[in-house]
């Protein structure tokens, strides 16, 4: 009986079934592990994509963000150019006459007494020149405010730079005052300077 047992373990061990099982298992395991490989391999790479894909999405926002302000920026550009000449058609003087006309009419309207006007245009700019005028004022306190903010609300585009007291008598008010204002370059050519002259009885004259 003894060595009966052995010797059916041996037969059952050299049996091909034997074999076929044990290869099946053995196959069973390495499907097992690849499987699992595999399915590692595939979180691992998805979660690289999925990283990658947010990344490629945050650079398109950052991207779309940065190019906002350049979009219509023609449309704009050409709107700006479009007031601009709007601008200078409206509040720039043709000439050194409109210049001079028009603080005529202001001295006038005021009350005040013009004298001594003197233009200095400024270095020529590619669309205006500067001119700056140096004039003295005369007339009570009251009309000199009149003038003085007749020429910061006028039609015309001035700017007051300084002011300057220069003497007072009675109820009279002397007054130093530099302006500017702008013409085009072409009409801004020195030897278009108007020779002002005062003439008794008017508040200002101005020839060209």
């Amino acid at each position: 009986m003894s060595n009966q047992a052995p010797s059916r373990w041996r037969e059952s061990l050299l049996s091909p079934l034997t074999w076929h099982y044990a290869g099946l298992a053995i196959l069973l395991v390495v499907a097992i592990g690849l499987a699992v490989r595999l399915g590692l391999d595939w979180v691992a790479t998805n979660g690289r994509s999925t990283d990658a894909l947010a990344s490629k999405q945050l650079e398109l926002k950052a991207l779309d963000l940065e190019t906002a302000p350049l979009r219509g920026l023609d449309r704009r550009v050409a709107e700006s150019h479009e007031q601009m000449l709007a601008f200078y058609d409206k509040r720039i003087p043709a000439n050194y006459s409109t210049i001079a006309t028009r603080l005529g009419e202001l001295s006038v309207s005021s009350g005040v007494r013009l004298s001594r006007l003197q233009y200095a245009p400024g270095a020529p700019g590619s669309d205006l020149t500067e001119i700056s005028m140096d004039a003295g004022i005369s007339g009570e306190y009251p009309q000199i405010m009149r003038f003085v903010n007749g020429l910061e609300r006028d039609r015309l585009f001035f700017v007051i730079r300084a002011m300057a007291l220069t003497g007072q008598q009675g109820g009279m008010v002397n007054l130093r005052l530099r302006v500017s204002t702008w013409l085009r370059p072409a009409d801004a050519v020195p030897t278009e300077l108007p020779q002002a002259q005062e003439e008794p009885g008017s508040s200002s004259k101005e020839g060209e």
